[in-house]
């Protein structure tokens, strides 16, 4: 399974994350996740992932990586079939591609170009994403859950969801992390059947609908206010399918930070230091537990420094799932 992340100064990991949002009344009780779980991801519309370089036409049109397209000649599209079917109808007279940067529309001539493949619009695009993320929490009173602690981009831009599907995941190797490498958990899905659904897709975290595990107990949430600096510990999936808690320094609390970094850590878990060299993208999700509390979840690891990330507070993250 392929993995989604992006890499920055810090990697968002995994499979990247809103300020401004209200903040709505924290449930009371939530139950903790840490499994690994595959996302499918379906877009709303058909996204830019990479312009070609023998084929300047969409480029001189002023089509740009990250773009969204979301109608060829007045059609709607949403799939990769569609775009392929209008570019090779078209006989090589220009279509007007309507699109969307930024969440502004917009529009465009392209003027396909023929190659030995046939007409060809010189972009690559796609309509679906997948990869492997962890449960951060699920909600025993509405059957909601949320998980990553950031958004699935597409290039730069936060991926326009359509559809999603949750399906049931085992970690079957790790990429330990390295100073100037970032770490990796790697999954395959281990089931056809979907154990839950995805309904959005936000800069603090995906969200849906999934059944939690039988023997799950819920733990107090914690507002921002009571999370502090010193001895927590995560939940995560680092092999197979099981979760376990290591131990984790939070270093510092920034309540107001905007990039999903409000939390910042370091690994002090023996265990984990030696199986994953600290925090590795596919472990974004897990949550942060302190005090009895579900406090946060983990959102970053340092290129630089991977026994070290940064987490999101479970306040903020739950601030974005509507």
């Amino acid at each position: 399974m392929n993995r989604i992340f992006k890499q920055l100064a810090a990697v968002l990991l995994a499979l990247v994350l809103l300020a401004g949002t209200a903040l709505a009344a924290l449930p009371d009780r939530l139950i903790p996740g840490g499994q690994a779980i595959g996302l499918q991801l379906q877009t709303d519309g058909v996204s830019i992932v990479e312009l070609a370089q023998d084929n300047p036409c969409a480029r001189e049109a002023g089509l740009r990586r990250g773009d969204v397209i979301r109608a060829i000649d007045g059609e709607r599209v949403s799939t990769v079939r569609q775009v392929t079917a209008a570019v090779s109808a078209s006989g090589g007279q220009a279509l007007t591609i309507r699109y969307e940067r930024g969440g502004k529309a917009a529009e465009t001539a392209v003027q396909p170009q023929r190659t030995a493949d046939g007409w060809r619009l010189g972009v690559f695009v796609r309509d679906s994403i997948t990869g492997i993320g962890t449960v951060t929490y699920y909600d025993p009173e509405n059957g909601t859950f949320g998980a990553l602690g950031h958004g699935v981009c597409d290039s730069s831009a936060l991926l326009p969801l359509r559809s999603g599907l949750a399906l049931p995941a085992a970690v079957t190797s790790v990429t330990r992390g390295e100073v100037g490498t970032p770490g990796a958990l790697h999954g395959a899905v281990t089931g056809r059947s979907p154990c839950g659904t995805i309904r959005s897709n936000t800069e603090r975290g995906i969200f849906g609908t999934m059944a939690p595990p039988q023997d799950a107990s819920p733990l107090p949430t914690a507002a921002a206010a009571q999370v502090h600096t010193g001895s927590a510990t995560i939940l995560s999936n680092v092999s197979g399918t099981e979760t376990r808690e290591y131990a984790v320094q939070i270093v510092s609390v920034e309540p107001d930070e905007p990039q999903g970094r409000n939390l910042r850590l370091a690994v002090t878990d023996d265990a984990l230091l030696a199986q994953t060299g600290g925090i590795v993208q596919g472990m974004s999700g897990s949550p942060i537990l302190q005090d009895g509390r579900l406090v946060g979840a983990v959102t970053h690891v340092l290129v630089n420094e991977p026994a070290a990330g940064y987490g999101i507070l479970i306040e903020n993250m739950l601030a974005a799932a509507g």
